[in-house]
């Protein structure tokens, strides 16, 4: 008997816990639904991740990327970047590792900016509550520079960008995605 009651505890205190955690999934999945279908968020990122090549290398090897980075995974956390959507516009400000095919003209800033109207915006919603959102868009400081870039939209908020341009080296960011904040 002493053993029934004691089993009966541990499913009843197993059994709450992973209600809990189904709970806050559906919360989170309700919340990036929403900032989807609304096409409404902002993804800030902590990390880059340049091409690697031997330049990228060489620059690790000598300790001019941030503490703690390598040539392939470099911490942007302290860095301004973001990505916003807000109704179907987009706005990005993104430092840019790796190298340039083509130069960038004097006084150019030297990081990855765009903002307006995606051409060609595809979002699809995968099996497992995440989202894919691709596009085209031209650098905002550039006539000639332009960026094919892919998002994934991860269930527990986290995201991936993949940034290609005609003019640079492939880089990808990581970090969270939340609602967009009214005020910025």
């Amino acid at each position: 008997m002493k053993k029934v009651i004691i089993l009966g505890v541990l499913i009843f205190v197993f059994g709450a816990c992973g209600t809990h955690n189904q709970n806050k999934t559906y919360e989170t999945n309700t919340t990036l639904d929403a900032m989807v279908e609304n096409k409404t968020f902002e993804i800030k990122s902590s990390w880059a991740a340049p091409q690697v090549t031997q330049t990228m290398q060489q620059l690790g090897n000598v300790g001019l990327l941030p503490q703690g980075s390598t040539s392939g995974n470099i911490d942007i956390s302290s860095h301004t970047n973001f990505l916003k959507m807000e109704q179907g516009s987009v706005k990005a400000v993104l430092p840019f590792y790796g190298e340039r095919q083509f130069g960038g003209g004097y006084n150019n800033n030297e990081g990855i900016e765009f903002e307006g109207i995606p051409d060609d915006l595809h979002i699809e919603k995968g099996k497992k509550a995440e989202y894919s959102i691709r596009f085209k868009i031209k650098d905002k400081n550039s006539k000639s520079e332009q960026y094919q870039v892919y998002i994934t939209l991860y269930s527990n908020l986290t995201s991936s960008i993949t940034i290609n341009s005609t003019q640079r080296n492939t880089i990808q960011y990581k970090g969270n995605v939340s609602k967009l904040d009214s005020e910025t």
